[in-house]
Order: C-alpha cells, then sequence, then structure tokens
C-alpha cells in the first residue's frame, strides 16, 4: 500500500479512473498463482508447439517484401502490434517495436521468430506515432529512441501516463488523452478508445498509465487499431455507436491460449470476428501474432482461427484477413 502513488489525472467522475492509476469497467483479476499455474504448464507441456512446417519456412510464408510507394491510403503490417498507416498526408506508425526481445532486459524475456518486414531506416518519413499501452510488446525503449532520432519532428500520441515516458525517450511533441478524448494532428482526427486490459512495465507501477485502442480519422475514412483488448461486448457496443462504420481495422488476433488465463485481457481469433461485426467494419486484417511467442499457441495458429471463425460467422472471404508481414491493403471508404 505505501508503495502506491496518487493519479495525477484522477477525474471521480469517470469510472475507469482510481485515485492510484486505472481500471476496467469489468474488473481483471490475475492472481499470483494464475500465473505460477501457467508457467507449470507451459514447462511441463513444452508450450508452445511450433509451427507445424517448423520456424524457418513459418517466416518465409509470412514475409513478403513491403512496398511504400503503392498509392493512397493504406495499411501495411510491419510486424506484431507495429501497423504502418498512410493517411492523407500523414504516416503514422502504431506500437512500433524492432527488438530482438520484448523484456526489460536485452538477453532473456520472449525473443523474436520473425523479423519486422521494413528496419526503421528503412521505413518513410513517419509524422506520428501512435501507442496503445506500456507493455513491452507495445512500447520498445530502443524503437522509440530510434524513431526519435531518425524523425525529429516526430509527434507521439499516447494514453495517460505515458507522455512523461515519451518526453525522457527523446519524443519532443507529446499528446495525451483519456478515453472518448480527442485531439488533431497532422490533419488526421486521433480518438482514444477504451479497450480492455491492463498496464506494467516495473514491480511497483501496475495500472499506473492508461491503455487503449484508437480510431484515426481521415476526412471521411476510419481506421481502428485495437491495441492489447479482451472481449467486453458493451465496450464495443459503445464504441460503434459513436463511430457508426469503420473502414479499416487492426485487431488482435493471437496470445489468446490458455483461455482460462488469457480470456479476460486478449481475445481470441472468434471473438475478433465479433469485433469486426460490432463495428461494422468493412475491412481488418489480423495482427498481433506471428512475431513472439507471448502465449501457449503455436505462431501458425491464429490465422487458421480466424478464417474458421469468418467461415462459421459467414463473412465474406477476404473481408478480414490474415495477411503477410510486409503486404498492405487500401483503405478505401
Amino acid at each position: 500500500m505505501l508503495l502506491k502513488k496518487n493519479n495525477p489525472y484522477y477525474d471521480p467522475s469517470k469510472p475507469h479512473h482510481t485515485p492510484d492509476g486505472f481500471c476496467n469497467p469489468q474488473p481483471i483479476m490475475i492472481k499470483q498463482r494464475d500465473v505460477f499455474r501457467w508457467n507449470w504448464e507451459r514447462f511441463s507441456q513444452r508450450l508452445p508447439k511450433p509451427p507445424k512446417q517448423g520456424y524457418a519456412e513459418f517466416a518465409r510464408h509470412w514475409y513478403q517484401q513491403p512496398d511504400f510507394n503503392l498509392p493512397d491510403n493504406r495499411l501495411w503490417w510491419i510486424s506484431h502490434a507495429t501497423i504502418l498507416l498512410r493517411l492523407g498526408d500523414c504516416t503514422i506508425i502504431t506500437d512500433p517495436v524492432f527488438s530482438q526481445r520484448v523484456s526489460p532486459v536485452s538477453f532473456i524475456g520472449p525473443k523474436r521468430r520473425t523479423q519486422p518486414a521494413a528496419t526503421i531506416d528503412e521505413l518513410p518519413d513517419i509524422d506520428v506515432i501512435a501507442l496503445s499501452h506500456n507493455h513491452y510488446d507495445h512500447l520498445d525503449r530502443a524503437s522509440i529512441i530510434q524513431l526519435a532520432r531518425r524523425f525529429p519532428s516526430i509527434t507521439a500520441v499516447v494514453p495517460l501516463g505515458l507522455k512523461p515516458k515519451m518526453l525522457n525517450m527523446g519524443v519532443k511533441n507529446v499528446i495525451e488523452l483519456d478515453w472518448w478524448e480527442s485531439a488533431n494532428c497532422k490533419g488526421i482526427h486521433f480518438h482514444c478508445v477504451p479497450a480492455q486490459h491492463w498496464s506494467q512495465r516495473g514491480i511497483f507501477d501496475r495500472n499506473q498509465s492508461l491503455w487503449c485502442g484508437w480510431i484515426m480519422q481521415a476526412a471521411e475514412s476510419f481506421t481502428y487499431f485495437s491495441g492489447d483488448t479482451g472481449f467486453n461486448e458493451f465496450m464495443f457496443q459503445q464504441i460503434a455507436a459513436r463511430f457508426p462504420r469503420i473502414d479499416m481495422a487492426a485487431i488482435q488476433i493471437g496470445a489468446y491460449a490458455p483461455r482460462w488465463f488469457m480470456q479476460n485481457q486478449h481475445i481470441d481469433p472468434q471473438q475478433a470476428v465479433e469485433i469486426f461485426k460490432i463495428l461494422h467494419c468493412r475491412h481488418a486484417i489480423g495482427m498481433h501474432w506471428g512475431a513472439f511467442e507471448l502465449a501457449d499457441e503455436p505462431l501458425d495458429e491464429p490465422p487458421q482461427l480466424l478464417a474458421e471463425a469468418c467461415a462459421q460467422q459467414q463473412i465474406p472471404c477476404g473481408k478480414f484477413e490474415s495477411i503477410r508481414m510486409g503486404a498492405s491493403r487500401p483503405i478505401s471508404t
């Protein structure tokens, strides 16, 4: 209790605010004994299993050379939750992670099984970083520092509590938003929307910064980036009520097993399809899979389960798809 800090953003009228941090409308309880049980099961059952064709063939199959010269509004999947978006005259990168491990240190923790489709030096000019939360597989210090050095005028849009960290990493322009707040940056309206998740980077900072998804509006075009989230139908109905149509979405489909442990914090492919339907998405790609083994499913399972879920829900072929790292899709209105 003595280690808790006062929340400088605390607004008692907002149910996701607490005096010492933030919370979900439906609280997530992660008990230490469940963490031990999960790690024991992973160790004893030797999980996750490798892809059916092996890691090298998996990496070859799910990669293609990106073409950043393609025209118009467009989405490229770089790796994991790192998405490159061109909306009008603005180029945006979400949750940029280019390091080989997602961990507080470089020598332990989840390591890459596939490489990003491009290096930071190979990226086109970036105007905005959009961050969803502070977990190491979404906020990578080395990548942020490198982006800030290469693009000194870059702006970061972040949920509450992450501005000091971004300034410390060399980003000079930072916009910090709460759920349902919006800001205009480089001609794009960035809408901070709720997600069901949590935050933590150290031992004593659990939930002291906020987590979110983003809806990026360019004129009449709306693009949704889910970040990390569990499934909360009421929350997604609220988003749909404010944004009746989504033209393009990048929705998490990986890091979902075992469900008894992951269900409150990460959706699975079936739930991703439910979100696709609730938000009336015209097109979506699956993300947050294929790069790091963060949960117990094999790397090649998420696209298979996504295809099965789309077929079961009668989603037309190609509307919600798994694409290769480096591949792109146009964002049409």
